[in-house]
């Protein structure tokens, strides 16, 4: 007994495209025509009304967002699809989630799904279960695929012959070798980011004045290896690329980037190029070819680059040296919450405030605005306290973990050190006046104040 029915070919076939990436897109002219070929097909099987849904072609059936096959399952939902053709099921769906979606809604409205070797009606067992193997196999198909092709990946880059692409001031030998660039020009421009980066210590700095002093730096060309070089002005993320790729510290890195799949809007969302720590690449051969700069300084220029975050997220790092008159921004923490402290001038008035326990909290905040160079003295550095190091631990672990009382007040004794950040020098301790009560003024020539005198004079 034949599947189709009057009630089936009263209503319209659709026809589901798709092809994974915009490289089968570009290359794999023949399958496309497969799937357009099903147009054909659906009318040999008795439907009039064709419709082919083709907005999906290079994009992933692994569970990413998809309009093509949104706009199907309304469709079906809608009661308007006799039938769903697909030249197999993968080219439907790769996921478990997708696939058994499709198989429901088929199911519930009597929709047939078609493929190459025959028709479907989701509303029988016997098909339902073939339907449901039919979406297992495909999805572990890709996962397959997936393995095999990564870990033939990874054993070529383990032994450094994974060549993919390679920086600019440095030329691919071959299929697996890499040596520098035998023009003089590009060596000595990119040697040149890195003395003025030693000698400023801040890319934005070394950026800024390459485009003041006009100077150009290589950048590899768009259109492939065999075009070599092009010279531009450099960009912000040229220079910070430069500073941050170890091919110039002459060591061979694979995996320094990693994927990170989240879910929004109940769809999967992958966030690629999420940088890695060092320890966690993949691969990493140091003294692999010829290096402008040595493994140490590429460490010194990650560590340089770090502190000089000023970012949101960078609660723990200095900060970059800036215009001002306060000699200590990014190195002063707070003796109750452990945060950073913020730098406010009114003028040229500079003054230190923590907004932790305000913004966090909602609580009164832990200093006010005060010129704390002039309040720190020596008596008031020192080994910190057992409660200070359970606070300041506190707060690098949760941000906003630290209890306060009933007032709204931080514990009273905690001791906040900044030389952990970078050189493990303690850092003042600063204390909070009580409301009310008047700042005491400390005598004249205390220990700090006539070291910073001496900077100032310097």
């Amino acid at each position: 007994m034949t599947k189709i029915t009057t009630e089936h070919l009263a209503r319209s076939a659709c026809v589901y495209i798709r092809q994974s990436t915009a490289d089968q897109l570009a290359h794999n002219h023949e399958s496309r025509r497969r799937q357009y070929g099903l147009v054909d097909r659906a009318k040999q099987l008795g439907w009039s009304n064709v419709d082919v849904i083709d907005e999906d072609l290079g994009r992933s059936g692994g569970g990413i967002a998809r309009p093509g096959f949104e706009r199907l399952l309304v469709t079906i939902c809608d009661g308007r699809v006799g039938a769903v053709l697909a030249i197999e099921a993968s080219r439907l769906a790769r996921n478990g989630r997708d696939w058994h979606t499709l198989i429901e809604f088929c199911g519930l409205v009597g929709t047939l799904i078609v493929d190459e070797d025959g028709i479907y009606d989701p509303r029988h067992p016997n098909d339902r279960l073939l339907l449901g193997m039919k979406g297992t196999m495909s999805e572990l198909e890709l996962s397959m695929f997936r393995q095999r092709s990564q870990e033939a990946l990874k054993q070529k880059a383990r032994r450094g012959a994974l060549v993919l692409g390679v920086a600019a001031g440095y030329v691919k030998i071959g299929r697996d070798r890499i040596e520098k660039n035998p023009d003089k020009r590009v060596r000595d421009a990119l040697q040149l980011v890195f003395t003025k980066f030693a000698e400023l210590q801040s890319a934005r700095q070394v950026h800024i004045w390459l485009r003041a002093e006009g100077i150009e730096l290589p950048v590899k060309s768009r259109q492939g290896e065999a075009h070599g070089v092009v010279w531009r002005l450099p960009a912000y993320n040229i220079v910070h690329n430069i500073l941050t790729n170890p091919i110039y510290a002459g060591a061979y890195a694979f995996g320094r980037t990693t994927s990170r799949v989240s879910v929004k809007g109940g769809r999967k969302h992958v966030r690629r190029g999420v940088q890695k720590p060092i320890a966690e690449w993949d691969v990493l051969i140091k003294d692999h070819q010829a290096a402008y700069i040595t493994w140490d300084e590429f460490e010194r220029n990650l560590e340089v680059i770090a502190n000089n975050a000023t970012g949101m997220s960078s609660a723990l790092a200095r900060g970059a040296a800036r215009k001002g008159e306060l000699l200590l921004p990014g190195l002063l923490r707070c003796g109750h919450c452990g945060r950073k402290l913020h730098v406010h001038y009114s003028g040229k008035i500079g003054r230190y405030n923590c907004y932790g326990a305000r913004t966090n909290h909602g609580a009164v905040r832990c200093i006010f605005d005060q010129r704390l160079e002039h309040r720190c003295g020596d008596q008031q550095r020192g080994p910190a306290r057992p409660e200070a190091a359970r606070h300041r631990g506190s707060t690098q672990s949760d941000r906003g973990a630290i209890e306060h009382d009933d007032r709204g007040r931080a514990p009273a004794g905690a001791v906040a050190t900044a030389g952990a950040l970078r050189s493990r020098a303690r850092a003042p301790t600063v204390r909070r006046r009580r409301p009310g009560k008047p700042a005491g003024r400390r005598r004249a020539g205390a220990p700090l104040e006539r070291g910073i005198a001496g900077c100032r004079k310097a």
